[in-house]
Formats: C-alpha cells, sequence, structure tokens
C-alpha cells in the first residue's frame, strides 16, 4: 500500500515528467499573459493541455519548436538598410515600397505613368525587399516568442529581441517610424495612405514584445523603447497627410487602418484613442456592410474571395483587440440589422459547397484567414459546426501550429 506522502510525491514526479516529455517545464502558478491580439487565456489552456499531454496541443507544439529552431538557424536578422535601392528623401532608414498591382504603360516610352491593374502584382514589386522582410519580423517574432511562452527556453525569447531591436531599435539598423514612401506609384507619387496595409500585420510584433518580458535578453527600458517606437508611429498615422488619407478608405483599407491604430493604442497605454478608433470602426462596418452581410466594395475586386475574407479577418480581429478595453463587438448591432457575424453568414453556404462562387476571382480560393475567422466564431458564438467546417475546408491549415496554439 502506498502511503499518501509517498503517494502525492509519485504524482508530482510523474506530473513533472509529463511536462519535460511535453518540452514544458512546470509553471503551476502562471497568469495569463497580457497579450493584445490573442488572448492570454487561451495560451494559458493551451499550455495546460499540453502539461496534461493533450495530443493535437503537443504534436502543435513540436510542430512550433521545430520552425522556431529552423528560424534560429536560418533566419536573418531584418533590415530596412538591408533593401539596394534609396528612398525619396535618402535616407535608407525610411521604409519604402511600390504599388502592387501597378505596371509600365505600354502606351508611353517610359512608361509612365504607370497604371493599374487591379490582382495583378507586377513582379518588381518585390526588388524592393522592405515589404517582404517586415512580413518575416512579423512572422518570425510571433513563432519565436510563443516559442519561449511553451518551452520557456531563452534561446527563442533571446532571438525574438535581436529580431525586434535590429528593426525598430537599433540606430544602426531601425526603420523610422514612418511608411511616407510605402506603396509609390512611379511617375505618380512617391507613397500613399494604401502603403499602410503593409502593416496590418504588426500586432504580431506587439504581441511577441508582450510574451518575452520577463526574458533576460529583453530589459524594461527595451520595452520602453519599442513602446516609444510605436507611440511615435501611431502619432503619424493619426496627423500625417498619408496616414489621415487612409483614414478615409472605405474598404478593407479602413478596417486595417482601424485596427492598427487600436492594437498600438492599446500597446502604448493610450486607451482613449483606442476607444475612440473603436466607435469609429462601427460606421466603417456600417459603411461597408450590406443587411445580408455582403461587402460590395470587397465583392467588386477581381480577387474578391480574398478580399471578402480579408476585411472580415479585419473586423473580427478588431472585435478581439476590443476585449481588451471591455467592449464587445462580436453582436454589435448597426443599422438594417448589420453585424460582423452576418458576414460570416454570406459566406457559409459557399463553405458547405451549397453554392458556388459567383463573383470574380483570378486566383485560385485559399482559406487562411477562413480557418481564423471559423475558429473566433466557433467560441465566440458558441457554435462548434464552425470548428467542424474549417477542418473539412483546409485541414493542414487547422492544424497549423499557430493556428492550434493561440486558439
Amino acid at each position: 500500500m502506498i502511503k499518501p506522502i509517498k503517494y502525492l510525491s509519485l504524482l508530482f514526479v510523474i506530473s513533472f515528467v509529463n511536462c519535460v516529455s511535453a518540452q514544458i517545464k512546470p509553471d503551476l502558478a502562471s497568469d495569463a499573459p497580457k497579450t493584445l491580439a490573442i488572448d492570454g487565456r487561451d495560451l494559458q489552456k493551451n499550455y495546460n493541455l499540453i502539461v496534461a499531454n493533450d495530443a493535437d496541443k503537443s504534436r502543435a507544439l513540436k510542430s512550433l519548436t521545430k520552425k522556431a529552431d529552423k528560424l534560429l538557424v536560418e533566419a536573418h536578422l531584418y533590415s530596412v538598410m538591408d533593401k539596394k535601392q534609396f528612398p525619396p528623401s535618402g535616407d535608407k532608414h525610411d521604409y519604402m515600397s511600390t504599388g502592387p498591382y501597378w505596371w509600365p504603360d505600354p502606351t508611353k516610352l517610359d512608361g509612365l505613368p504607370y497604371i493599374k491593374k487591379d490582382g495583378l502584382r507586377n513582379p518588381t514589386y518585390y526588388d524592393i525587399s522592405d515589404s517582404q522582410e517586415i512580413d518575416k519580423v512579423e512572422d518570425a517574432s510571433l513563432s519565436l516568442a510563443l516559442a519561449y511562452y511553451f518551452t520557456k527556453e531563452s534561446k527563442y525569447a533571446n532571438f525574438t529581441s535581436k529580431l525586434l531591436k535590429t528593426w525598430f531599435l537599433n540606430p544602426e539598423t531601425r526603420q523610422n517610424p514612418h511608411l511616407n514612401f510605402a506603396q509609390g506609384i512611379p511617375g505618380l507619387n512617391t507613397g500613399r495612405g494604401t502603403g499602410l496595409i503593409e502593416t496590418r500585420d504588426i500586432y504580431r510584433v506587439l504581441d511577441a514584445a508582450i510574451l518575452i518580458q520577463d526574458s533576460p535578453n529583453w530589459s524594461k527600458d527595451n520595452h520602453l523603447a519599442l513602446k516609444k517606437w510605436f507611440s511615435d508611429y501611431l502619432t503619424w498615422m493619426l496627423e500625417s497627410p498619408i496616414g489621415k488619407d487612409e483614414a478615409k478608405a472605405k474598404n478593407n483599407h479602413g478596417t486595417f487602418y482601424s485596427e492598427q491604430v487600436i492594437a498600438m493604442a492599446l500597446f502604448v497605454d493610450k486607451p482613449e484613442i483606442a476607444l475612440n478608433e473603436i466607435e469609429i470602426f462601427k460606421n466603417r462596418m456600417e459603411s461597408q456592410l450590406k443587411p445580408d452581410g455582403s461587402q460590395p466594395l470587397e465583392l467588386a475586386r477581381t480577387k474578391s474571395w480574398n478580399y471578402v475574407n480579408m476585411n472580415m479577418f479585419g473586423y473580427y480581429l478588431i472585435a478581439r483587440l476590443a476585449e481588451n478595453a471591455n467592449i464587445q463587438l462580436w453582436n454589435q448591432q448597426i443599422s438594417e440589422g448589420k453585424n460582423m457575424k452576418k458576414t460570416l453568414e454570406f459566406i457559409m453556404p459557399y463553405l458547405k459547397n451549397e453554392k458556388v462562387w459567383e463573383y470574380e476571382q483570378i486566383q485560385k480560393i485559399s482559406y487562411g484567414e477562413t480557418i481564423k475567422i471559423l475558429k473566433y466564431a466557433s467560441r465566440k458564438y458558441n457554435n462548434p459546426e464552425f470548428e467542424e467546417i474549417a477542418k473539412k475546408i483546409d485541414l493542414k491549415n487547422y492544424q497549423s501550429e499557430i493556428n492550434e496554439l493561440t486558439f
């Protein structure tokens, strides 16, 4: 017969071994992290499931650490200084890109000014590296920071801190906090408000920084410096002519302008700005939606499925961000019964194969953002059917490490 004290000791040993086998150190008193776009309670729940050897979450962690270990070996410390071109300012610290859907005018000898071909990406867009590299900073920093959160292995936080310091903080390599020269059109302008769409995933950087706050190589001063960078960028978004121009956008560009303002305002402790932008976003939904949940401005695009789902994901992401300010948007009703749930109802017949997408779509349909939308909806509307549909339409994406571990 095992005595009670020995029995409890044995349970502790078993629990500890299980933690190690799941690549996690036991953390019996951990609180949910105060992440913004990711719900920290979901992270804590998934952490506990991994400790309990949940098969799906453990498999996702293995996939995440494999990706993170590869990043440690292969990832570059990306910087705006990597680009070969100089922006119009002559300062390489300024972010720069060209409009992706703009092409030389074949009727002009010099091709200027460029003309638009909606949905057709000009391959020369990739000649300037800033847009590709900031995407890599956003993706790599979040993946590594999540690996750190779930394993507590400092190597992941250390590299995350290097990525963030290189792009945002170090004087020799940092980006200046503006996008004055984003998505310029040769022959027309050197930058547009439209270019702000290129930082729509910057929320990943904010959550990554929050997740590594307790690590040795990311000091309080580093975190404050990053907050200062984003405070300056937020001010530029709100006050610059280019930022104000994007704020007026009526389609997905307006949605993701609001998303960025809300995320950054929360990160830099300016809740009044976040609250104001949430009210502006409600008006955006009003103007963008029809009562049936359709989005006419996105349906008019040549890649209508992509843009409908992209804009819808923006809605759901903003609703998640708004929870940090104790505001619930999931069932927010505006005129004529419009709400963000209706946008999902609009695409459901297509997801269930009850209807074929009848709008212009010059590219193969994909479901990357759709999966995230369905995962949000399953929880927020307490409907497991959404989760099941997500599994059916794209199981590989559904089971990706980020989706498994952040929802």
